[in-house]
């Protein structure tokens, strides 16, 4: 079940991600959300073009940042890498992966009093087989949401680190989101981790320990995004009703 478990919060968490990222281009101009989370697209990014050379694919047409409304990254589409089946699912995991991996270091030195507090309740390792299972893990959701809150409220606002790993946070797990044309073959990708995941796990039980290892950062992703998705879906309401309200005095 862990394995199941693993493969459902990461399609969450690109699910979260996603949705936060699509929320915040509605609300306000797409180039300045892309600008914001610059920091978390270069990581992303060197982790796509890090798939594409070990993959010994195609890199072309890999921007940053587009010079135009959206300010998008763009990626290379039709990468043809020569390592057939794994190629594609190395180049859908690295960013992913590579924003995890930056997320490790961010919280290791500079967040990790916050951490504490956001982790203080895991994801679950294994999903729920019952209707009441199910209300108790969205329960769970928002009260990641709320110890992620707590720590950013009771965090030292005079401390640089806790305002930089804020920022870096919303960057890196925002950027979680694939990029745009990406999103078919970053969900099959996480498909196929979760099932050669399984497949090695059989074999050795180091797959597993190093599973669980990283189910901090997994439950401080799912933290972070779900008080985002919360927050974002708040804002949008309220300012939807307040235009709605107006139109019709």
């Amino acid at each position: 079940m862990l394995y199941v478990a693993m493969t459902f919060w990461l399609l969450v968490i690109v699910f979260l991600a996603w949705g936060v990222h699509q929320l915040w281009s509605g609300m306000i101009k797409p180039r300045t959300v892309n600008s914001i989370l610059l920091p978390g697209t270069l990581v992303a990014q060197l982790g796509h073009v890090l798939g594409l050379l070990v993959t010994g694919a195609t890199v072309s047409n890999t921007t940053l940042y587009k010079d135009d409304d959206s300010g998008e990254p763009e990626t290379t589409r039709d990468a043809k890498p020569r390592i057939p089946v794994v190629g594609p699912v190395i180049i859908g995991l690295l960013p992913l992966l590579a924003c995890a991996t930056a997320i490790f270091f961010v919280a290791r030195y500079l967040g990790d009093p916050m951490v504490d507090q956001m982790t203080q309740k895991s994801v679950a390792t294994a999903l729920p087989s019952t209707v009441a299972g199910m209300w108790d893990t969205l329960r769970d959701q928002v009260t990641l949401a709320e110890h992620a809150l707590n720590a950013a409220l009771e965090a030292d606002t005079t401390s640089w680190q806790a305002w930089l790993f804020m920022y870096l946070l919303i960057c890196l797990t925002v950027r979680m989101a694939p990029f745009p044309g990406t999103m078919r073959g970053s969900l099959g990708a996480i498909l196929l981790l979760g099932l050669g995941a399984w497949i090695l796990g059989m074999i050795a039980s180091s797959i597993r320990d190093t599973i669980i290892g990283g189910w901090r950062i997994m439950s401080l992703s799912v933290a972070a995004l779900s008080f985002l998705l919360l927050a974002s879906l708040t804002i949008r309401g309220g300012v939807g009703l307040i235009k709605l309200l107006a139109a019709n005095r």
